[in-house]
């Protein structure tokens, strides 16, 4: 069958069962691989279309009303579909849809073979960041004219499938093999395409000669990497003169290029921290270019000196990018060669063998996992680095990741032919003989405390993103555990009959199950989960029977209680701790009858290598919820810890959540990192509090008889981009008008997205303050005006609702603690930044509960010293989401009244760059927002 008939539909509303009908049908016909016959059709829904669905398509009712019935055309319909396959981009709406109209004219349903092209892409396109039509179409140069038009949106599909049928074509027979095995999971009938691509290869003499085989599997060759380094032979005053002058490098390779005298000012300052072996603090504002500011020192250094440096960055997003898109601009900016390498954890990297494994155990797999299996198998033949973070995973296959990560496999002997082929160790060793090695805060932190060495020697280190790294060292030195992760550890592993993790493992040795103690196994499972169960319940009312209004609430609204042991009801405590021993006691007990099983299983030289891993990572997480538990009620620490407690109030009775984390990480810091090292840069744009760095020295520990400062100003002309509005008639929320603070806060944003058409950020410092106020925005707007966006409340990550945000013309963002930094939208797409509150911490938070009793203990103001700097940090990172490029321009405006009527109101205010400010009502200042735009 070689017709394959693209039809797309678009219609009044979402589902035909509540009697939305169909107003347009796109149909493009393909044979022989081309393009035949395109047809396109209004239908009169004999109902009013929607406004919304007006906005969306264009479509209107006067464009509808001469149209013909869908009975009329149900026909010919069915006539082009003869023989063919059915592709849509999701079928089951398409599908839905057209089977739906034709029952009700009397018609058979369409039985044809279907092909999805959202799955075939989410396949074979592994790496796409979305898998929406237009979306898919700008990712592979699919020319996109009319979206949301039944016959552009057919025609686009068409092309679409074409290329996913082209890149059929091009994968290896191992490949192919192994997603024909797969196929009868798949919702798309893929098995005669995927046959005869197999057939072809089979008689065919030639394949990829860029492609490995091994075991099963089809992987991208990596060739080691051939690349020496060449000395630098200019002064390093000369070096930059050839980089960043008016005539130099850079503006050869950039349109439009503006030297930027804070980037050679940083480039300096560096270098002359790396010459003096002392530490830096840089402070460079948004738009310094502090990415080619460090790396332009650091590879000098490198080369120069031949020693190592690391590159930390907080997210493994600007990893990413400093090794793609600095790195590449760099070698073609200077005649020298260097080598940088980029290093994740091993939980980042897949293994190929426990990957192998996994394809050849017979498992019923589910859909999302048999997805995850696919389209690893076409990223293998792309990949090479074999980092996780290059694909979109469906959200369970990542759970189905964890079993094949490197960090699963154990310790891989260096004599197994898997050794040479895995990314993790190709990483380290090029990491090994990099000049400059791009890791992240959490990697560095491991390799800073841990006994293993994580990272090469390194001498010298560059901290981007550094007003995080005082938390991520905390972090990596604290602990966590919750309710509903221990029980579905505890069910993945499973009853020994269960076709679970054990279950399975033991049913391929079944001559030895008369040994083994499995009847106890299910008793203990059971009593572990009961313990587990009781013991949740019993925290979760204790800290509901403490629970006040005035207690903190975490980021997603979950009642947070700090818990010291010298100050909690006697009885009740000690009980739970009873529960805790008990627990741990029963958790030992799993140990033993898993360790006796591998034990027994060894004596037999039955025991399969993958199988011996796979109890021994069991081991490993059972022993792990043994030492959280015990450092969280039952041991004592050899640093100050804080200790806490979130429920949600409105969950299940035992959904807790339990955190520790040590207050104060400066000594261990100093110790550990900064004395033992010549020479630690710490950048970021926000680092100062009142033109001071004694917050961030303070918190992180760093020897002010090794330190130099700098800070770097921005380039942008913040005078002429921003105006900075605060109201003198907003409600104060301090005498407690929250709901008409709220009230005034949704009417503000209205106001403002009329005269900006949306394209509003609006930052919350609560949970519950943003989820008010987006269901009291849905009350007061006009659905049809703009779309609204909450986080917590819309769904999808921060990458996902910032892309929703920047698809739609006229958008609203609600965003909380995570969208205050780190989230880039340049240009038009973003005209208003909403600062609702200032960003302190609630003074019950537990870490700044904990944090502040010290500084007291020690005589110091802990507003001024800690929550003041904290909050200003926060504010001027949050304040740069607005200006990201000299181009852009908007509105800064800020509800909080404390901002003017605090006496420390004027910290936030000198944080931020010289920027016109005016105080008014809101009525005035809308007005000069009209004038403004």
């Amino acid at each position: 069958m070689e017709k394959y008939v693209v039809i797309d539909l678009e219609t009044t509303g979402h589902s035909p069962t509540k009697d939305d009908k169909i107003i347009e049908v796109g149909i493009v016909v393909i044979e022989n691989n081309e393009i035949t016959e395109t047809k396109s059709t209004f239908f009169n829904p004999k109902q009013s279309i929607p406004p919304f669905i007006t906005k969306l398509t264009g479509i209107t009712d006067e464009d509808v009303k001469d149209a013909p019935l869908f009975h009329e055309e149900a026909d010919k319909i069915i006539e082009i579909f003869k023989d063919s396959y059915l592709i849509a981009h999701n079928v089951p709406f398409d599908l839905g849809f057209l089977n739906s109209e034709l029952e009700l004219n009397g018609k058979g349903k369409l039985t044809n073979p279907v092909i999805d092209t959202v799955e075939l892409s989410r396949i074979l396109y592994p790496k796409s960041t979305s898998y929406k039509l237009n979306q898919l179409a700008e990712y592979l140069n699919i020319q996109h004219d009319v979206p949301h038009r039944a016959l552009s949106d057919a025609y686009v599909t068409a092309k679409l499938f074409l290329k996913l049928k082209e890149k059929l074509d091009t994968l290896p027979y191992e490949t192919i093999h192994s997603l024909l095995q797969l196929s009868s999971m798949f919702k798309s009938d893929l098995y005669a395409l995927l046959n005869e691509r197999q057939e072809k290869l089979a008689f065919s003499t030639t394949d990829r000669d860029d492609i490995e085989t091994f075991q099963g599997l089809a992987f991208k060759q990596l060739k080691e990497e051939d690349k020496s380094t060449s000395a630098f032979t200019t002064s390093y005053g000369d070096f930059l003169d050839d980089i960043y002058e008016e005539n130099g490098k850079l503006s050869k390779r950039m349109k439009r290029y503006e030297k930027r005298q804070g980037q050679r000012d940083m480039s300096e300052v560096i270098f002359d921290a790396f010459q003096t072996k002392k530490h830096a603090i840089i402070e460079a504002e948004t738009g310094t270019g502090k990415s080619l500011g460090y790396l332009i020192p650091a590879i000098y250094e490198s080369v120069k000196m031949k020693q190592r440096i690391v590159i930390s960055t907080y997210t493994t997003q600007l990893q990413s990018q400093l090794i793609e898109q600095e790195i590449p601009l760099i070698e073609a900016l200077i005649p020298n060669t260097f080598k940088a390498a980029l290093i994740k954890g091993k939980h980042h990297y897949i293994s190929l063998e426990k990957f192998a494994h996994e394809m050849h155990s017979n498992v019923n797999d589910n859909y999302d996992i048999t997805l995850t299996k696919a389209m690893i198998l076409i990223w293998l033949t792309e990949t090479e680095t074999g980092d996780i973070d290059e694909i979109n995973l469906p959200s369970s296959g990542y759970l189905f990741y964890r079993k094949i990560s490197t960090e699963a496999e154990g310790g891989l002997d260096p004599y197994s032919p898997w050794f040479n082929k895995s990314y993790y160790q190709k990483a380290k060793k090029k990491a090994m003989h990099a000049d400059i090695i791009i890791t992240n805060h959490a990697l560095l932190a491991m390799d800073m405390f841990n006994d293993y060495q994580f990272l090469p020697t390194y001498k010298k280190v560059i901290i981007d993103e550094a007003h995080h790294f005082e938390d991520t060292a905390a972090h990596h030195y604290g602990l966590d555990v919750d309710y509903v992760n221990m029980q579905y550890v505890l069910n993945q592993i499973g009853h020994w009959e269960e076709t679970k993790s054990l279950g399975k493992l033991l049913s391929r040795y079944t001559d030895y199950q008369d040994e083994l103690p499995l009847k106890k196994w299910d008793e203990v499972l059971d009593h572990t989960k009961y313990e587990i169960d009781v013991l949740f319940g019993a925290i979760y009312h204790y800290v509901l029977d403490s629970y006040k209004t005035s207690m903190a609430t975490s980021d997603v609204g979950r009642v947070q209680y700090r818990f010291e042991e010298e100050k909690e009801d006697e009885n009740r405590w000690n009980a739970i701790k009873e529960m805790v021993t008990r627990l741990t006691f029963y958790l030992r007990d799993l140990i033993h009858i898993l360790a006796a099983t591998e034990q027994t299983l060894y004596k037999k030289d039955a025991l399969d290598k993958y199988d011996k891993d796979d109890l021994n990572g069991m081991v490993d997480v059972l022993q792990g919820f043994i030492d959280r538990f015990e450092q969280l009620f039952l041991l004592e620490s050899s640093v100050p810890q804080v200790r806490w407690v979130e429920i949600d109030t409105k969950g299940p009775k035992n959904a807790v959540f339990l955190y520790c984390e040590p207050t104060d990480i400066s000594s261990l810091l100093m110790n550990d990192f900064f004395d033992k090292k010549e020479s630690v840069i710490l950048t970021s744009a926000t680092l100062t509090m009142n033109d001071s760095f004694s917050y961030i020295e303070d918190r992180l520990g760093l020897p002010s008889d090794r330190l130099e400062t700098e800070r770097i100003a921005s380039p942008f002309s913040y005078k002429d981009q921003v105006q900075l509005f605060i109201p003198t008639d907003f409600p104060d929320i301090k005498y407690g008008k929250m709901d008409d603070f709220i009230y005034a806060t949704c009417e503000a944003i209205l106001s403002l997205a009329e005269i900006t058409n949306g394209r509003m950020l609006v930052l919350f410092t609560s949970y519950d303050m943003l989820k008010k106020s987006y269901f009291l925005l849905k009350e007061m707007m006009d659905l049809d005006s703009y779309v609204l966006i909450g986080q917590g409340i819309t769904s999808g990550s921060r990458t996902k609702l910032k892309k929703n945000f920047q698809t739609f013309d006229q958008a609203i963002l609600l965003g909380t603690s995570s969208f205050w930094e780190g989230v880039d939208i340049p240009g038009d797409d973003l005209s208003c930044l909403m600062i609702v509150r200032l960003p302190f911490q609630p003074p019950n938070h537990p870490v700044y509960e904990a944090k502040s009793n010290q500084l007291k203990e020690i005589g110091k103001n802990a507003f001024m010293e800690y929550a003041l700097p904290n909050a200003v940090i926060k504010f001027k990172q949050g304040f740069g989401r607005l200006i990201r490029s000299t181009n852009d321009r908007g509105i800064v405006f800020i509800c909080d009244a404390r901002i003017m009527k605090a006496r420390y109101g004027k910290y936030f205010i000198k944080s931020i760059p010289e920027v016109p400010i005016t105080y008014d009502t809101i009525s005035k200042l809308m007005e000069k927002a009209e004038e403004w735009f």
